[in-house]
């Protein structure tokens, strides 16, 4: 997985761990040993960012190989060696860290989100993620989504209309929030608006909105708005979305359902790093 500030985001994550130096690393490894290192999976779960991890090492040791044992995406059981990486044990024992913190947090989010996904894979519900991301971390936490099996919503503000309840009181109403956005936005962009009741969703559907949120409603409300809609917008369920809730909301005929749990509740995939000199 590249993208164009990924370089920049691990300079940057190194920087922080090493300062001015790995002061262990250089008192106790000799500067020209090479070693092995093992990504080794402490629990079952979907790996993602593999190529994150092995960029890491590369910046520290140009001339370190990095080889995948399994492919990205792949669900693996406890002891599976995930990867390998050969090069200078001074760059190995100082992006050990660095390298794993990325790893285990993408394959977190994307084991959560295969087993969500999964809960609802009988229902034509889709599971999308929300800007409720690490800063910084956004586009690599969005890209462990998709490995895992959901859809990303929108990445930003500049890529999607969405107007929310303090646009509709800033604009005036939804009539008029959504006839602004058609007049200055590109016709190739949908727009979504956020309803809180059936009386809004009304509103929304005569103003020829393309998406309408239904923001926490309860299950039986999203039932009847899929009813009144009756295909003439797309629906989506978004707030206070669970496990425990998920599955009765995709029962709902609801066409996307938006967690932000997939990205900021996630735990981390327990992975170890085992080293050995060669």
């Amino acid at each position: 997985m590249r993208y164009p500030g990924l370089d920049d985001l691990i300079r940057r994550s190194l920087e922080e761990d090493i300062g001015y130096g790995d002061i262990t690393t250089m008192s106790v490894v000799p500067a020209e040993q090479n070693s092995e290192g093992l990504f080794i999976a402490k629990a079952e779960g979907v790996i993602a960012g593999l190529e994150v991890a092995g960029t890491v090492f590369a910046r520290l040791d140009p001339e370190a190989v990095f080889t995948k044992l399994i492919e990205e995406g792949d669900l693996v059981t406890t002891g599976t060696v995930i990867a390998r990486i050969r090069g200078k044990s001074r760059a190995l024992l100082t992006g050990e860290r660095t390298a794993l913190n990325f790893l285990q947090r993408l394959s977190g989010i994307a084991t959560q989100t295969h087993q969500l996904t999964g809960m609802i894979k009988d229902y034509s519900a889709q599971l999308l993620d929300t800007r409720k991301t690490t800063p910084g971390l956004r586009v690599l936490e969005k890209y462990a989504v998709t490995v895992g099996g959901g859809r990303n919503h929108r990445f930003g503000l500049y890529d999607g209309v969405m107007i929310k309840d303090n646009h509709i009181i800033a604009a005036g109403g939804i009539k008029q929030a959504v006839a602004m956005a058609r007049g200055k936005v590109p016709h190739t962009l949908k727009i979504e608006v956020e309803v809180e009741n059936l009386d809004q969703l009304q509103e929304a559907l005569e103003a020829g909105t393309d998406i309408i949120m239904l923001d926490n409603m309860a299950p039986a409300v999203m039932r009847e708005a899929v009813a009144v809609v009756a295909g003439r917008a797309l629906l989506e369920a978004s707030g206070g979305i669970k496990a425990a809730n998920l599955i009765e909301i995709a029962q709902t005929g609801v066409d996307f359902i938006s967690m932000g749990a997939l990205t900021h509740s996630a735990s981390s995939l327990d992975i170890s790093f085992d080293l050995q000199q060669i």
